[in-house]
């Protein structure tokens, strides 16, 4: 078991990211293209996913092993602000760093030699490592990057609403089942036996849809502390790649406009019959049309039901125009965050 030690400082430091990590997400999938469970949601993901690459796992494989440690370099935080940001960060790790996490590696397994070099500050073996990445990446995670964010921005809606009804408390209670909210303490299910205590630094909660099971974190205690949990899922989340939806045409009249437009950063079925003055069986009916149209998601939060805008639906409020490649954003209800920011800043409890 991981047990996360809080202080009130911690708390109102809590912090909950707003977008996927990139370099989370394509680390954590290397496990998901190698084990053979959640084929309901992988299998399709997996078969069409292999015949892309090209011994990029092969490569990869020794350095994010199916089981256990992992070298922490691989997922600097700047992977929230995507691929490019998050592989110059992953360049400018420093030598002795990069010796030392690949030196836990080589305890417990033979290393091939490119990662030996890479140890020994190699440019070239460092060269091969990035353009692993990258093209791990563009047959992996890119063609699916609508759908992660679609998810994650799903999980956040429900996150943020237990924030905005019940303060930090109510956040933390809400998480996935593999982790429990004892205060002060974070209890979660975990390899091994460890205590972390943030001691007034705070905690990132990152959602990601690669990780399965249990959470993960940093092994280096030293580094910002963050907690990467299973975005919640839901009733249909196997990954596709994005096409023109066949039920676009249902998409007609102004209710169903004004349904669209009403769902913003996540509400429930009985919020969203009110906002657009529907009765509750209608608002549903119509939200059933749209998540058919891929133009929304939706999740069950206890005993309602939380629907969210995927990238397209979006896109489609804006009027086509695409945000910035890498940075879609679903319209919220939640407090901004800075322009400078990654991640929602959180009140304590």
């Amino acid at each position: 078991m991981l047990r996360v030690h809080f202080t009130g400082l911690d708390l109102a430091r809590l912090r909950l990211a707003g977008d996927p990590d990139v370099l989370w997400e394509t680390v954590l999938s290397l496990h998901r293209l190698r084990d053979k469970q959640g084929e309901s949601i992988f299998g399709d993901w997996r078969s069409e996913t292999r015949p892309r690459l090209n011994g990029e796992t092969r490569l990869l494989a020794p350095l994010v092993p199916p089981r256990g440690y992992f070298p922490d370099f691989l997922t600097p935080p700047e992977g929230l602000l995507g691929l490019e940001s998050g592989i110059q960060a992953l360049r400018a790790t420093p030598a002795e760093r990069v010796h030392d996490e690949l030196g836990r590696l080589s305890t417990v397994r033979t290393l091939p030699a490119w990662i030996r070099s890479l140890a020994e500050g190699d440019a070239r073996a460092f060269g091969k490592l990035i353009s692993a990445l990258h093209s791990y990446h563009q047959a992996a995670i890119a063609p699916y990057w609508a759908h992660i964010q679609a998810q994650i921005e799903a999980d956040r809606a429900v996150r943020g609403r237990a924030l905005l009804d019940g303060g930090a408390d109510a956040l933390l209670s809400s998480l996935p089942p593999t982790m429990r909210w004892q205060a002060p303490v974070l209890e979660v299910d975990y390899p091994v036996d460890r205590d972390v205590h943030l001691g007034g630094r705070g905690l990132l909660l990152l959602p990601s849809f690669f990780c399965r099971r249990t959470p993960v974190t940093l092994q280096n205690a030293e580094l910002t502390p963050v907690l990467v949990y299973p975005a919640r899922a839901t009733s249909e989340t196997a990954p596709v790649v994005p096409a023109a939806p066949r039920s676009l045409g249902k998409l007609v009249g102004h209710t169903r406009s004004a349904v669209l437009g009403s769902i913003g950063g996540g509400c429930t079925t009985s919020e969203l019959a009110r906002r657009v003055g529907v009765s509750a069986a209608s608002a549903s009916q119509h939200a059933g049309v749209l998540r058919e149209a891929g133009l929304v998601l939706t999740l069950r939060n206890g005993s309602a039901v939380m629907h969210t805008l995927t990238p397209l639906g979006a896109a489609l409020l804006r009027g086509g125009h695409r945000a910035p490649q890498g940075r879609t954003r679903v319209q919220s209800s939640l407090p901004e965050r800075s322009t400078s920011a990654t991640m929602l800043q959180f009140p304590g409890g």
